[in-house]
């Protein structure tokens, strides 16, 4: 987790507009992604979910893509993505979302009654992905096992998983203060 940590501690802020927004491999994609960084965070995210409880991973486009692959190729279970386009498939459940910086739709696949899932994401800064992604996921009737994000920017998550009615699991928690990024922990 070190490799992680540091990577963290050194990343970059920008605002978009009053909101500051950290830079950083596993939440943008850029600089490239280090090898080493996200296996600290897959080994992470390993130690902390039940591998019994789900047979399907569930990231959202587009850094959730990163960390479901490489958690769905060491665990060895199917994943599926919440894309940001929809395609019309049958069973396709859309949501609105709500961030910090910007509103758009949702739209959950391959998702129904029976499958346990392994809920993943990159980052949870406002919580208006999450609670977008979980109402459409219980609209399919699946059943979420664990929700995971790697960087927890919210100050207030207690208030997003009263709203989702679950636990999230982070692995990093940090804060923005003057420009720069705090590991909390």
């Amino acid at each position: 987790m070190k490799r992680l940590r540091e990577s963290l501690e050194n990343a970059p802020v920008i605002m978009k507009g009053s909101y500051p927004y950290f830079i950083h491999p596993l939440t943008d994609g850029i600089p490239e992604i280090d090898p080493a960084v996200l296996k600290d965070a897959v080994n992470e995210v390993i130690k902390r979910i039940d591998i019994d409880a789900f047979d399907k991973v569930l990231t959202v486009e587009a850094m959730g893509l990163p960390i479901g692959v490489a958690l769905s190729m060491v665990l060895e279970r199917p994943m599926t993505v919440v894309r940001k386009r929809a395609y019309g498939l049958p069973g396709e459940v859309e949501v609105a979302q709500q961030t910090g910086y910007s509103t758009g739709k949702l739209y959950i696949n391959s998702v129904g009654p029976g499958d346990r899932l392994l809920l993943v994401d990159d980052v949870l800064s406002t919580g208006g992905t999450m609670e977008a992604v979980v109402d459409g996921i219980k609209r399919t009737g699946a059943e979420i096992s664990d929700i995971v994000v790697i960087v927890n920017k919210n100050r207030n998550i207690e208030e997003v998983e009263r709203k989702i009615g679950m636990k999230i699991k982070t692995v990093v928690n940090i804060e923005i203060v003057d420009g720069k990024v705090h590991v909390l922990d």
